[in-house]
């Protein structure tokens, strides 16, 4: 509308120009009333302008930058709210490290618990049955000595009653039995068997 009312103003101003060379348009004849009348349409269409339309553009400029700092404003605390889970995230993430360091820690102390109980046992088995074997073999020498004891009695005795070709009475077999193994050293047996 202001480029119709210009364009008007800038005609009846070359007509006004032509006019006064003297040789004008008969259509375009400048005159007073006319340029009145265009400056009071120009000033009415400016005043409805500015009480119509300029308050109902000023206001939707208010709201789009209304809506674009609300924009800002939220993007701002969406970050701030992503930094403090990001940050969150962080702690929790290194607590969560600290806790399985501490966990390694303890499966490590109670491994190595396990492994000395296990060895102390091992060698508190391994001492009882070395006591048992070595009492098992004082056993066997000293029934191996009685068996020995018994045969040499016995070989003496049917030795002396070949030689003498008589049978020899409980008293003689007795000391004979005695005389020889008091010959016998059978404490050297035992300690060969020991060493």
């Amino acid at each position: 509308m202001l480029s119709a009312v210009t364009t008007t103003i800038l005609a009846a101003t070359e007509g006004g120009a032509e006019a006064a060379e003297g040789g004008g348009s008969f259509l375009v004849e400048p005159g007073v009333g006319l340029m009145v009348w265009t400056l009071v349409i120009f000033g009415v269409a400016m005043a409805l302008l500015y009480k119509l339309a300029f308050p109902a553009i000023a206001e939707a400029l208010d709201k789009r930058q209304k809506l674009i700092e609300d924009s800002i404003e939220s993007a701002d605390r969406t970050k701030a709210e992503a930094n403090q889970l990001l940050e969150e995230y962080r702690q929790r993430l290194a607590d969560a490290r600290v806790q399985a360091d501490d966990i390694v820690a303890r499966a490590q102390k109670a491994g190595e618990e396990e492994k000395r109980s296990l060895v102390e046992s091992g060698r508190a088995e391994r001492e009882e049955k070395v006591a048992q074997a070595q009492k098992d073999i004082e056993q066997e020498q000293l029934r191996a000595l009685q068996e020995v004891r018994k045969e040499v009695a016995a070989m003496t005795v049917l030795a002396t009653e070949k030689v003498t070709r008589k049978t020899l009475t409980e008293e003689d077999q007795r000391r004979l039995v005695e005389e020889a193994l008091s010959e016998l050293d059978f404490s050297a047996l035992g300690g060969e068997r020991n060493s």
